[in-house]
């Protein structure tokens, strides 16, 4: 123990590029380099009465892995230590992340107003499970602040909203929507899967809750998933509670991929960044293409506000093609290189038609209204060379 006092008392006032390899972590009586993985169900105690004491919660100990791991608890403080988060708790999946907080904030006849430029899966979620709760959500414009403002009720409870947004690359105003919120005591939650902290820190805006998809990139090369609710003690401690009776829950195994996967997420981030910009200039240029939409673009709408909250604009980006969806698909099928897949945030890149995938199940309605057009291609940039990555592309764009 005397080790681990020595060695977490060199964290204080460190750097992101440090933390995000070392925080959290308290070496087990092996002293072992690389973080130990606790590959087990539950835990054995002293005597009776130390089982019952910690089961109790007064005193410190791991009850059963469903909300008590070792690894999985290193994963959580070391996400929050890059957050800026008091307490982050870990869950299975980003999608399982929003619904625990869900869970755990609010309560049947509560309003949520959320942006409608969010991941189709979390459209379905809200529409289809969580209006189950008796949960009502109306959805409004990410860059419009008068929208938010007039969506308010009177059982308003919870902002959500992505930014950068899926797959269209809106930014909201997170100072502003903050202030708007709290006014009226609302909670915000922002999911930051895209930016991640490596990009952008929403807590420092006010936010109240940060939900990740860790599957993405701070995973990095597609291999495990899992998610993240980050906020506040007060907060998280109703999270844990939906997760120790419901079950949500990281395994092990993936937080410890996961703590491979926040190594690297810097250095990840800012090639994942050089290359989005590049391949964002170089679309410009082609002639079959109607529109890009980056944020690292000048033109693009919410740049000045972008370059204000994230340190760079991240990997993804969309663009617009002529002739709908067959031209759309005839671009990512002439593909040879990249991975036909609708996951992202990986270090090979991915190319996507989010009209018929990410967002087939969103009604076509409100896929209009979010400018998810058939013409629509998502590209999320991995770290090959950007010359073979435009190569790659040209095969297709070149046919229409």
């Amino acid at each position: 123990m005397a080790d681990n006092k020595r060695y977490n008392s060199q964290l204080d006032g460190a750097e992101f590029a440090t933390l995000a390899v070392r925080a959290g972590y308290e070496r087990t009586q092996e002293h072992e380099h690389s973080e130990a993985m606790f590959l087990t169900s539950s835990y054995v105690f002293g005597n009776a009465q130390e089982a019952a004491a910690v089961f109790a919660g007064d005193e410190e100990g791991n009850v059963y892995t469903r909300y008590t791991n070792p690894t999985v608890r290193t994963f959580e403080q070391r996400l929050a230590a890059l957050e800026g988060a008091q307490q982050c708790v870990a869950t299975a999946s980003g999608m399982s992340a929003i619904f625990s907080m869900i869970l755990a904030l609010l309560n049947p006849g509560d309003h949520i107003v959320s942006s409608r430029s969010i991941f189709g899966s979390t459209n379905v979620q809200f529409k289809k499970y969580v209006s189950k709760l008796g949960i009502t959500v109306d959805y409004v414009s990410l860059t419009d602040i008068n929208e938010w403002r007039d969506a308010i009720k009177d059982n308003t409870k919870l902002f959500f909203l992505e930014s950068p947004s899926n797959p269209m690359n809106e930014v909201g105003d997170l100072a502003a929507l903050v202030e708007l919120a709290h006014s009226n005591d609302i909670l915000v939650a922002v999911d930051n899967c895209f930016c991640t902290p490596a990009l952008q820190q929403p807590l420092k805006y006010g936010v109240d809750v940060v939900i990740h998809s860790a599957t993405k990139f701070i995973d990095g090369q597609g291999r495990t998933l899992g998610g993240a609710v980050l906020g506040s003690h007060e907060l998280m401690e109703e999270v844990v509670g939906v997760l120790r009776s419901v079950g949500p829950t990281m395994s092990p195994f993936n937080a410890w991929v996961m703590l491979k996967g926040l190594e690297t997420l810097k250095l990840r981030m800012k090639a994942h960044s050089e290359n989005a910009m590049a391949l964002a200039l170089w679309l410009k240029d082609q002639p079959s293409v109607n529109a890009v939409h980056y944020a690292g673009l000048p033109e693009h709408p919410q740049h000045e506000l972008a370059k204000s909250q994230q340190k760079d604009f991240g990997g993804v980006l969309a663009f617009e093609v002529s002739g709908g969806k067959e031209a759309a698909w005839s671009v990512i099928d002439s593909t040879r290189m990249f991975s036909i897949t609708a996951n992202l945030g990986d270090a090979k890149t991915t190319i996507t038609h989010p009209a018929t995938t990410t967002h087939c199940r969103v009604d076509p309605a409100d896929r209009e209204r979010a400018g998810i057009t058939d013409g629509l291609i998502r590209i999320a940039c991995g770290i090959e060379d950007i010359e073979d990555i435009k190569r790659d592309l040209s095969f297709g764009l070149s046919r229409i």
